[in-house]
């Protein structure tokens, strides 16, 4: 264990603070300020005064290839070879630092932390400049403050405000006054106080998060203000700004100011993709997207996970994908179907049993929890598990511990568990058939997974992911465009488990090189027919749009009418969005302005989908 002034750090785990001063306004907000700490835009790092590290946020940690968990209380020239960190204090710098045959252009600057008059070491804060030749500001200096975050969050050059739930401003960095110039004495203020027609008030009152370049007194802003969500409350409000810097030297090489700014509006939106670990959840469509996301974030925490969905729908990808997206990828991943089990032997299987328990218990038997040591249980259709069993997994929750049947040993388990369910425990729980305890415990972060016919987009995905998985030789299966429409138009009550079925169905038992209507089988052609009075007319404009993630061409290529002029130009854009990772970069593929991407980009509900954008360290 270390010590920086008053504050504890586990190396082991550097995001617990075991002691923060109780008067200290970042106490007040630790969670609110360990998360602007970890999500900031510049990459901070503190070492003790033996050049020890005992602390780096997530951009730190992307800037120098490293994680936290294995640098943490090591001698900074060990874990970070090369880096030429050895500074003056209150020095600032401009240095090249070459990763993976790159090279970035970083602004650094060290800055004592003293407490007290006493020296206990310095926070090093990094920018990455790669794409910004000159600056015309260094960072802002740093001030002597009791608290080491409160060091951190005004060493940044980043504005920062928050309001908490009722409206309040409960915390707001100098760089913030600095910036928006508003009067210093606003911490405490109600929002309607300080500023009732700004856009910190339109998010408090919507509850959408908003980006807006505007100008205070000649100075270019880019102010971006989000609502700070939990368990799906909002919990407040956070606002942060930047000055656009540099511009007139920028502008020089470019032929228009707006694409620096771009630049700057790119790396507020920056958002992490889904793990890989979820790669075998098939789906591109907004809402698997918003999914994976939700489940990558579950992944990174001990929390108890509930998974909500119909029969067919992944709920077990997403859980393995928690899983090994998680520390705990290391250790065994248990699956259990509660609804498979007979009732008098589950409480055996779950937790085992000691020879001689029961007749038939002839030697002992471990249960799935002791198998699942270190590691993570899956509880699959937990609705259909019998009341007196939920008493026991309860206790498991509450005290991570059990006894095998006919057991006087208590057995302590170190366990994730992620359940799952298709039915209305809500409704259970007024019935009476399931622990409303129960519930609580397990649903600390739900996660909802939409059927088939709720993202249609996905179903050309799916089926070409099919056909690659169970065709038999090299032959190009193509689905005729009738194929499709039937695909698109049937309510697939199965979900993804169904389709996969039919797709292996048709492929048994088809010799041809294309699938058309003769090859589905029966009972879906009638049903989508009866379904609509009118002859289905494959894609409509809406649905053409949703089906780009590199698929529809594929799809497109059997299909024999000609589309809408839209359904190709958006094709192009995304494409080469895509491809080049920005308005700007495309622009100068397709010989348009960036401008006039950017326009597109918004019409076609683009400007906001991040899979094609490159991630910047």
């Amino acid at each position: 264990m270390r010590m920086i002034g008053e504050i504890n750090i586990n190396p082991k785990n550097i995001n617990e603070i075991d002691y923060i001063d109780n008067n200290s306004i970042v106490n007040k907000n630790f969670n609110i300020m360990k998360y602007i700490f970890n999500n900031i835009s510049n990459g901070v790092l503190v070492i003790d005064e033996n050049n020890i590290i005992n602390l780096l946020n997530k951009q730190a940690e992307n800037i120098f290839g490293v994680l936290s968990e294995n640098v943490a209380g090591k001698f900074l020239e060990k874990c970070i070879p090369n880096s030429r960190l050895h500074l003056i204090n209150g020095e600032s710098s401009v240095y090249i630092l070459k990763k993976d045959s790159k090279e970035l252009v970083l602004l650094r600057k060290i800055s004592p932390i003293c407490l007290d008059g006493i020296f206990k070491g310095n926070v090093i804060i990094f920018e990455d400049i790669s794409k910004i030749k000159q600056m015309n500001e260094e960072l802002i200096a740093t001030k002597k403050i009791r608290d080491k975050f409160e060091i951190i969050l005004n060493s940044i050059k980043e504005g920062i405000c928050f309001l908490d739930k009722d409206g309040y401003i409960s915390y707001v960095n100098s760089e913030y006054l600095n910036i928006s110039e508003e009067d210093k004495n606003i911490l405490g203020k109600h929002i309607n106080e300080v500023s009732p027609n700004g856009i910190r008030k339109k998010v408090f009152l919507t509850g959408k998060s908003y980006i807006e370049k505007v100008k205070n007194k000649q100075k270019n802003i880019i102010s971006s203000t989000y609502p700070i969500i939990r368990d799906n409350n909002i919990i407040g409000i956070l606002s942060t700004v930047n000055k656009v810097r540099g511009i007139s030297i920028l502008s020089e090489n470019s032929c228009d100011i707006s694409e620096n700014e771009e630049v700057l509006e790119e790396n507020l939106n920056i958002i992490n993709k889904p793990h890989k670990a979820f790669d075998k959840f098939i789906g591109h469509s907004q809402k698997i997207i918003e999914i994976l996301l939700l489940a990558t974030k579950a992944a990174k925490s001990s929390a108890t996970v509930l998974i909500r969905g119909e029969s067919g729908t992944g709920k077990e990808l997403i859980a393995e994908g928690i899983h090994y997206a998680s520390e705990r990828d290391k250790g065994p991943f248990i699956r259990v179907n509660c609804a498979a089990i007979p009732e008098n032997l589950i409480e055996s299987e779950l937790f085992g049993h000691e020879k001689g328990s029961f007749t038939g218990a002839i030697k002992r038997k471990l249960g799935k929890f002791e198998l699942a040591q270190n590691g993570t249980i899956f509880l699959d259709e937990i609705g259909e598990m019998d009341k007196n069993t939920q008493a026991k997994i309860l206790r498991v929750l509450q005290y991570k511990e059990f006894q095998r049947v006919g057991g006087e040993e208590t057995i302590k388990v170190d366990v994730r568990v992620i359940a799952a369910t298709h039915r209305n425990l809500e409704e259970m729980i007024k019935k009476s058939e399931f622990r409303e305890d129960l519930y609580y415990r397990l649903n600390v972060i739900p996660i909802f997974i939409p059927e088939l016919k709720d993202r249609v987009e996905d179903i050309p995905i799916l089926v070409k992911h099919f056909i690659n998985k169970f065709q038999k030789d090299n032959k190009h299966k193509q689905v005729s465009k009738d194929v499709m429409n039937t695909f698109i138009n049937y309510s697939w009550n199965g979900n993804v488990r169904e389709l996969e079925n039919v797709i292996e169905r048709i492929l048994a038992l088809n010799e041809s090189n294309i699938i058309t209507l003769k090859d589905i089988p029966l009972y879906i052609k009638e049903k989508t027919l009866k379904s609509s009075k009118s002859n289905i007319k494959i894609f409509k404009d809406e649905d053409i749009i949703s089906y780009q993630r590199g698929e529809i061409l594929n799809v497109i290529e059997n299909v024999e009418e000609v589309l809408p002029m839209k359904v190709y130009e958006r094709m192009i854009i995304e494409k080469a969005l895509r491809k080049y990772g920005s308005f700007n970069a495309a622009g100068k593929a397709l010989g348009l302005n960036h401008k006039t991407i950017a326009a597109k980009a918004k019409e076609f509900g683009l400007e906001k989908t991040t899979y094609w954008k490159k991630r910047t360290i």
